[in-house]
């Protein structure tokens, strides 16, 4: 399949683009290092005023770049906003805080005065998804960017459009050659690009598949790696939970982005107290919306990023249906001429469905009927996946001791969840391993390189067996 900018939401095809060839991948990895040798030696300060002025160029530009995303993937025109603030917000949250967090930490030694230095490690190969087109990238940029790494992007085939937008905007704010280049490129240069002794490692987000791949290709070449390979995540629903505050945020959690989110609540839990109610509160918050056009405002669920997704989605649904499923809520449509696909409710789930294990990646919402907390916190930690979760609890400070029972990477009580610059990024089990965001996320691709001055004579009983 070409990198192609195709509309979902009615099929047109808007803009087609040439691979790169790997002559011009060569090129891309040349500069990239060049600039990484010239940024070793050179204070973490000075790149951070390119990233103040590519957070400006996004937000003052804010609705030609979500028109990007809302005709390229298919994100709703508001949501597609969201994303080019939070893409500022990261630019600026590395630009505010990298020089504090990447300055020397001193150690207590009998070997002399030790310290901690930050370096680069030099040009990092990331490979992102469609889904969040703008923020997969930045928050893999504009962190490496400070701590001195250059970056070269491969992008889904369907989003190229962004990342090509991408690219503008920070030649458009003055960043050095080198310090990012896009590449329309194939599985087999991505692992000619990983051998490179040039490269010092892989970012990537995506698929199980495709992790795995990919981190074969790095641990080959002995590159480091950061994966985020997507979530089942769990929203716990206790007995006391505030149903009037659930109501506020059940939907959202579940059909923001249409569904397309790595840590949406896919799989809600809920104690029997609670269970009719949710399943009816979901249902009433589902039946309100159908796909339209994403660039009016008024739409309030968009289609899938392609027809592929949603054939994908289709015969996941299908087979759980065959194993046993229950269609709570919603028709399952098969039309493949579009890619819209309205919500649907799937209940008794059984542990020996062939879905049970899966992600849904749309607007589909698995409802369990537990009979208390113990017995929803073991099947939420029943899952190949260990990204996100939610724990919805009258007292947040019980719903904050059930969350930290819960094995993932984040968990938030009494609240749906989201991203922010300062708040880490990542998971566990086959959802991955790394961090993104967050202070976390500066140290992922740095060298800390340990230096150890001393300043006397070398005495051999200062080093209690140590070498000297």
């Amino acid at each position: 399949m070409a990198y192609a900018s195709i509309n979902p939401y009615n099929n047109e095809v808007l803009h087609t683009y040439t691979d790169t060839t790997d002559e011009e991948v060569e090129v891309a990895i040349a500069s990239a290092h060049a600039l990484y040798k010239k940024w070793r030696n050179d204070p973490v300060s000075s790149r951070a005023d390119i990233l103040y002025k590519l957070a400006d160029y996004f937000e003052a530009h804010e609705q030609e770049l979500a028109e990007v995303l809302t005709k390229e993937m298919g994100k709703r025109i508001v949501e597609a906003k969201g994303e080019v603030a939070l893409t500022a917000m990261i630019a600026r949250y590395y630009a505010d805080n990298a020089e504090r967090v990447l300055q020397p930490r001193t150690v207590k030694s009998v070997m002399g005065e030790a310290q901690i230095i930050s370096r680069p490690t030099g040009v990092i190969m990331s490979v992102e998804p469609w889904n969040f087109p703008y923020y997969q990238v930045v928050r893999v940029f504009a962190p490496n960017y400070m701590v001195g790494n250059p970056v070269l992007l491969k992008h889904a085939r369907n989003t190229p459009g962004a990342a090509v937008t991408f690219e503008k905007a920070l030649e458009a704010v003055g960043a050095p050659t080198g310090a990012f280049k896009n590449l329309f490129i194939s599985h087999d240069q991505i692992a000619d690009i990983l051998a490179d002794m040039r490269v010092q490692g892989l970012a990537f987000t995506g698929s199980e598949v495709g992790g795995r791949a990919l981190a074969e290709e790095a641990g080959r070449n002995i590159k480091k790696s950061s994966l985020e390979l997507g979530g089942s995540d769990a929203f716990i629903v206790l007995d006391d939970a505030n149903l009037e505050e659930l109501d506020k945020i059940i939907g959202q959690a579940r059909l923001y982005n249409a569904g397309q989110v790595c840590t949406s609540s896919k799989r809600f839990i809920v104690t029997e107290k609670n269970y009719n109610k949710v399943v009816e509160m979901l249902t009433a918050k589902f039946d309100g919306v159908k796909v339209g056009d994403p660039m009016d405002p008024a739409t309030k669920l968009a289609p899938l990023s392609s027809v592929k997704a949603k054939n994908i989605l289709v015969k996941q649904v299908q087979k759980a249906l065959d194993g046993g499923a229950t269609l709570a809520f919603g028709e399952v449509d098969t039309n493949l001429e579009t890619a819209h696909f309205n919500p649907i409710i799937l209940t008794n789930v059984t542990k020996d469905n062939p879905m049970f294990y899966e992600e849904f990646f749309g607007p589909v919402g698995q409802v369990f009927k537990v009979k208390d907390e113990d017995e929803a916190i073991e099947l939420a930690n029943d899952s190949n996946f260990g990204l996100g979760g939610v724990v919805f609890a009258g007292d947040p400070d019980h719903g904050t001791e059930v969350a930290t029972k819960i094995e993932t990477g984040a968990v938030y009580v009494n609240s749906y969840g989201g991203t922010l610059p300062e708040l880490q990024f990542g998971g566990v089990k086959n959802s991955g391993y790394g961090r993104e965001l967050g202070e976390e996320g500066l140290m992922t691709f740095v060298n800390q390189e340990q230096v150890v001055t001393r300043r006397k004579p070398i005495d051999l009983a200062d080093t209690t067996g140590g070498f000297v």
